[in-house]
């Protein structure tokens, strides 16, 4: 988990550095300053980290599916299977991302003044149409597609789990109370059957649904605005920079922003460890290991004062 949850970080400075810092670079000059080349290399950079981004969603989602439903999977070469994963993620980002190369050019945009910028050229009247609900079919629907589906047999599989292991305390305590031979022998392989899920392994898919959850909740507003952009014919797209699409495009990236404070709030010790690394708090820590090792050394003494000499108990 650790593994993915890295690899989501960095497409998250992908989103970061190849998305928001060029658009904002891009915004403060007006016009692109730059060559042909650059321009398309710039379009490509930012939707391969959407694209990233999104995708490693759906490997770390496919793996938590993996390890609740199918955990014995999770013992043939785990590390490998999770390697490949990752770098299919990135191979497919990378490929799907390709096409901006060419769509986007540098084109003459005003004919007085002979500025030039890093526009898309689409064929009209279809062109910018298919454009759009093709990146919207790869960068959103169909991830939220499989993000649901993996959700649904993870949130099945947990269910009946908790309701098998509830039946078989009941099963347990019927036989302990009756005292029957052959019902303990008919209870007995059925509580052993049971499939125990691991509280990590709880936490760790609640975790992934909440960053799921936020990636949606993040970038549906954003995915509206471009289908309603292309598709209704009253939409001029000089209207693309009014408040309503630049705010659902900053919230779209922002997406990328939100993830590590997920990963502090479900893993405690990375605040912690965060918050010690302070100057101010070396002293505190420095204090509650002492305690610690005090604590320690205590209990490690009145264990040993209450044990016999041989390590045996007395018999009559």
């Amino acid at each position: 988990m650790h593994l993915f949850i890295r690899h989501l970080s960095l497409a998250d400075l992908a989103v970061a550095f190849f998305q928001v810092l060029p658009q904002l670079c891009w915004d403060v000059t007006y016009r692109f300053r730059g060559p042909d080349g650059l321009c398309r290399v710039v379009k490509h950079l930012q939707v391969f980290a959407m694209f990233a981004s999104a995708y490693m969603l759906v490997v770390m989602t496919a793996d938590r599916y993996i390890a609740v439903c199918h955990p014995l999977k999770t013992l043939q070469q785990p590390a490998r299977r999770s390697r490949l994963m990752i770098a299919a993620s990135w191979a497919l980002s990378f490929v799907l991302s390709t096409p901006q190369y060419f769509i986007f050019s540098m084109i003459e945009v005003d004919n007085v003044t002979k500025a030039h910028d890093c526009w898309a050229t689409f064929i009209q009247p279809w062109g910018s149409r298919a454009y759009v609900t093709w990146m919207t079919s790869c960068v959103f629907v169909a991830p939220v597609v499989i993000l649901g589906t993996c959700y649904g047999f993870i949130c099945y599989h947990i269910w009946r789990n908790v309701r098998g292991k509830s039946a078989a305390r009941q099963g347990k305590r019927a036989a302990g109370s009756g005292g029957a031979f052959h019902e303990g022998l008919s209870v007995a392989p059925f509580v052993s059957s049971v499939k125990t899920i691991s509280r990590a392994k709880i936490r760790t898919v609640k975790m992934t649904f909440v960053i799921v959850t936020v990636y949606i909740l993040c970038w549906a507003p954003f995915i509206i605005v471009q289908m309603w952009s292309v598709w209704d014919e009253k939409f001029v797209w000089t209207d693309s920079e009014n408040p309503s699409t630049t705010i659902t495009a900053l919230l779209a990236s922002l997406n990328s922003c939100c993830n590590p404070w997920i990963y502090m709030f479900f893993s405690g010790h990375l605040l912690q460890d965060c918050v010690r690394s302070f100057p101010c708090c070396q002293s505190t820590k420095q204090n509650f290991h002492k305690e610690d090792t005090d604590s320690m050394s205590r209990r490690q003494t009145s264990y040993t004062t209450h044990r016999s000499p041989t390590n045996s108990t007395g018999s009559n």
